[in-house]
């Protein structure tokens, strides 16, 4: 308990130092600073970022098995045919040139990085995907997800900054392994997929305070939907905001059915309320909820929340992909109430976390009444919940984390 409670803190003091920064992410321009240029640091010979084992949680998570062009993973590689690329391919089969999307989309951002930095010099790629044999074992070249880079003049002083801009392209890890190259790699796709940690479908509906339903989609800032509190009475509170939204990318999520027919459809991720023998709730992965375990849904015509049965759970894909945070950090949705919390798995810690959020949001309600509404959150995951998952790497164990992972902030 006192190990817990530590770790309430620790998130919480440094949560606190980022409240001036949360409530100047509205719209604008902040407080009218001008943002200089990030300076860049070249990676120093044998230095890798995140500063962890490439294969663990926090960097590009653990091996998944190897992708060979029979096998049905196969249609998980995507082929990269940028002409500001150079691959060496040096197999003449077009291997290097394989990869996983997320590694694709990483690649092609450092590609112009590298010709932004050195006008006539392009990316190049020394080693994809490996179908060969050529690696060590379980390396993530046999999966898609590592390139070995150089530039396309093989400058080698170069190659500390060329590290450095991997970096800022958004790989999940980066290696300078060699005074030949720099190696790099990202999360596996699935661990991407549930990056935001928890989300639902945008079909998925709330209940508004004047009563009607509304998809999860629509959600709006100054919506008020239903809720419960801390001791499992409903209640309605303010949404402020989405800490991912995407409205495109095909996931799979878990249908959490009850025996009196309410359907709930989250990632695996998620949390999700189940009721202890005495009654009580606890927050739970929804990929851990079996049938038998008890979860709350909200009975209209009682006005309360209630604990019943789960009688099954699927799995379904959705196209679109939501995750609301209200001030008071739960939600029903589809009658079925959950947390807006995810990948850690303790809500009151993640509601702690989110107080710069919570307090942003009553001060912009508060100055600003007549505001005009604006978008919850543009598409792509919040700056903030990245933020948070990198601490929670830092702070948690393994055990606290769904291993999933947020690539869970991932992106």
């Amino acid at each position: 308990m006192h190990q817990r409670w530590t770790r309430i803190a620790s998130v919480a003091l440094i949560c606190l130092s980022l409240v001036s920064s949360a409530v100047g992410c509205g719209p604008g321009r902040g407080y009218g600073r001008r943002r200089h240029p990030k300076k860049l640091t070249p990676l120093a010979y044998k230095q890798f970022i995140p500063n962890v084992a490439e294969k663990t949680l926090g960097a590009s998570g653990r091996y998944e098995g190897k992708i060979t062009r029979n096998s049905e993973r196969f249609k998980e590689l995507t082929p990269n045919y940028n002409t500001d690329i150079i691959f060496k391919d040096e197999e003449n089969t077009g291997a290097d040139r394989m990869m996983t999307q997320r590694c694709k989309d990483k690649l092609n951002s450092l590609a112009i990085s590298v010709m932004n930095q050195w006008p006539g010099v392009k990316l190049r790629v020394t080693e994809g995907w490996d179908e060969d044999g050529h690696h060590f074992d379980e390396s993530l070249h046999y999966e898609g997800r590592a390139v070995d880079i150089t530039t396309s003049d093989r400058d080698k002083s170069k190659y500390g900054t060329l590290s450095r801009l991997a970096v800022e392209a958004g790989f999940d890890w980066v290696y300078y392994e060699s005074k030949a190259h720099i190696h790099c790699s990202v999360k596996a796709e699935n661990s991407v997929a549930a990056k935001s940690g928890g989300c639902f479908p945008g079909t998925s509906t709330v209940t508004l305070q004047d009563g009607t339903k509304k998809p999860v989609r629509d959600l709006q800032p100054g919506d008020r939907v239903l809720a419960a509190d801390g001791d499992g009475n409903p209640i309605f509170t303010d949404f402020i905001m989405f800490i991912d939204r995407d409205s495109t990318t095909r996931r799979t999520f878990y249908v959490i059915e009850t025996e009196t027919g309410q359907k709930i459809t989250l990632t695996a991720a998620h949390l999700i309320f189940v009721a202890r023998e005495n009654s009580t709730r606890s927050a739970t992965f929804a990929s851990d909820v079996r049938p038998g375990q008890k979860v709350f849904v909200y009975d209209g015509e009682r006005s309360r929340v209630v604990a019943v049965n789960v009688n099954r759970i699927y799995t379904q894909e959705h196209e679109g992909s939501f995750a609301p945070v209200t001030a008071q950090g739960t939600v029903v949705v589809d009658q079925v109430l959950a947390s807006c919390y995810a990948v850690i798995e303790d809500h009151e810690l993640a509601h702690w976390a989110l107080a710069p959020v919570r307090i942003a949001h009553w001060v912009s309600s508060s100055l600003f009444v007549s505001r005009p509404r604006v978008r919850a959150h543009n598409e792509g995951v919040h700056w903030y919940s990245k933020l948070l998952y990198q601490l929670g790497t830092w702070l948690l164990d393994d055990h606290s984390i769904h291993p999933l992972g947020m690539s869970a902030y991932p992106s």
